[in-house]
């Protein structure tokens, strides 16, 4: 089926039993790039049942889609769902002016809403933030209709940190680090040298 083009997968979940199917690659594409991809299933053009993504392969190399599982759902009863977290205006920031650097933590969060009002995305403007400033998920704005799960004061989504040191500085502390060590190798080394010398020295024993 792969080389003809089709993705194989299995629709399962509420009322009925799980079905295996096929799907062309292309259109199997387009349907899942829609905002929210709700899919409308049609399996031998029977009748449609709506049905999100739950689950999907893709070839470790190419990229292409190897399998996909569908979950079939109600459009008014809510589900849970994972959606992508984007970090708006970072350059923006004074933070970042400052020579800050932004680490996001968290890159994707749990949400419940209807199907047909789960977002793609749920984007927050960090042009605000100041270096030592930490978002959490209770400063983000979900959509009306969505809930975020999860502890919402506990959960890092974004720190923003002191600036790094630069590279060439890393380099000139790792030259000072080895010349130190150099130097004091060789101090130890005339150390031992010296005391041998005194071992070695006729001793006064009042001859």
């Amino acid at each position: 089926m792969r080389r003809e083009g089709l993705v194989p997968g299995v629709l399962y979940g509420g009322v009925g039993e799980p079905v295996s199917f096929a799907v062309e690659d292309r259109a199997l594409r387009t349907a899942l790039a829609a905002v929210g991809a709700v899919l409308e299933v049609a399996l031998d053009g029977g009748r449609p049942t709506p049905a999100v993504l739950k689950q999907s392969q893709r070839h470790p190399v190419r990229g292409q889609l190897m399998h996909v599982d569908l979950v079939r759902v109600r459009l008014d009863q809510p589900i849970q769902a994972t959606v992508a977290v984007e970090l708006l205006g970072a350059e923006d920031s004074p933070g970042i002016r400052d020579g800050g650097v932004l680490e996001q933590v968290t890159h994707s969060v749990q949400v419940e809403a209807l199907p047909t009002a789960i977002p793609e995305s749920i984007g927050h403007d960090v042009s605000e933030m100041s270096i030592g400033d930490t978002l959490v998920l209770a400063a983000l704005q979900a959509p009306e209709g969505v809930t975020l799960l999860g502890d919402l004061d506990e959960i890092v989504i974004a720190t923003l940190i002191p600036p790094r040191l630069r590279l060439e500085d890393e380099e000139e502390i790792e030259q000072e680090t080895e010349l130190v060590g150099e130097s004091e190798g060789a101090a130890d080394a005339h150390a031992e040298s010296a005391q041998a010398a005194d071992d070695a020295a006729p001793g006064d024993h009042g001859e």
